[in-house]
């Protein structure tokens, strides 16, 4: 049962804002974005790495009064503490060595709209001040110029770190910290969230096929029960990848627990998922104790996920008159 939506007002909001899932953590997600996207109030994103910021971003702009306006992505993380500044606010010509003409920023670039700043929490303290200008005042100085410009843009900020802890610090400033949080998302991590697995990746096993033209079949209840044990450090961005591979690398076949384990097993670190190799030597005896009981636990656990599939794929009696159709 739902915690928060009748199942058909879950089917709804995700359509509408293309978010699957239906796990606790996401619809908490889905409510805030539904309330808070039609506002102009500044929202920060909170969420791991590959566990889907952007999209949550997307939405807040899609179904805001400012769609119809840019939507400007900044990764803050990627742009050099020496260029940030111009990269955000512009520059006039001849701000400094390279610069040939006057630029417009992506602040400048985004009036009107949102403008997304994704890991917030890299940009240098002296651009936080900035920052926090263009939120109180919307306005902003672009490098070089002593003419201050208007900027009318929704701010959506997004960060993996915890920003609480980065003022404490001292490497984010209290003040940018407490005007961008009046309005937190959370987003789930893949291991917060497991229940939402098979849907996931059977969303992005079928878009795969369809963009490449492949016949896929599905997966077995097996094949998900392994993906859902598995941790996915990397999120949705590490599943979508491992789904994607399976499709094009396992063409026209149901996936098995076999072919799950086999390529998870390709990806991870010998002491995670490959309990057949030998434990490591420089462990003292209780750890190599432990570490053999869980690696024997870990091998009975995947003998008893293959019998299972095989007996539920196993010829059952069908009832006289029962139409017998392919099943994919």
């Amino acid at each position: 049962m739902n915690m928060y939506f009748e199942d058909n007002q879950l089917d709804v909001l995700q359509r509408k804002f293309g978010i699957l899932g239906s796990s606790e953590g996401v619809q908490s997600m889905l409510a805030t974005i539904e309330q808070v996207a039609p506002t102009d109030i500044s929202v920060l994103i909170s969420g791991d790495s590959g566990s889907g910021k952007e999209l949550v971003a997307t939405a807040l702009h899609k179904h805001s009064r400012r769609s119809h306006k840019p939507f400007v992505i900044v990764n803050c993380g990627a742009i050099p503490a020496g260029i940030i500044e111009s990269e955000l606010f512009g520059h006039k010509k001849g701000a400094f060595t390279g610069a040939q003409s006057d630029r417009k920023g992506y602040f400048q670039s985004a009036d009107g709209g949102t403008i997304f700043l994704d890991e917030i929490g890299e940009t240098p303290l002296e651009t936080q001040v900035k920052l926090l200008r263009v939120l109180e005042q919307g306005s902003f100085l672009p490098v070089g110029s002593s003419t201050t410009l208007k900027a009318d843009v929704r701010i959506v900020a997004a960060s993996n770190r915890n920003l609480e802890k980065e003022v404490e610090a001292g490497t984010f400033r209290k003040d940018l910290f407490y005007r961008l949080k009046a309005i937190t998302i959370n987003v789930p991590s893949l291991s917060e969230r497991k229940e939402d697995i098979p849907l996931l990746a059977n969303k992005f096993a079928h878009d795969c096929a369809i963009r490449n033209s492949i016949i896929f079949k599905g997966f077995s209840d097996g094949a998900f029960q392994v993906m859902s044990q598995h941790r996915w450090p990397g999120n949705i961005r590490e599943l979508k990848n491992f789904v994607e591979s399976l499709v094009i690398l396992e063409k026209g076949g149901v996936i098995k627990t076999d072919v799950i384990y086999r390529y998870l097993n390709a990806e991870s670190s010998p002491t995670e998922l490959n309990p057949l190799l030998p434990v490591k030597l420089d462990r003292n005896v209780d750890q190599a104790e432990r570490e053999l009981i869980l690696q024997q636990l870990f091998m009975l656990r995947r003998e008893i996920a293959e019998l299972k599939e095989q007996m539920t794929q196993s010829p059952q009696p069908r009832a006289l008159g029962e139409v017998v159709t392919d099943e994919y």
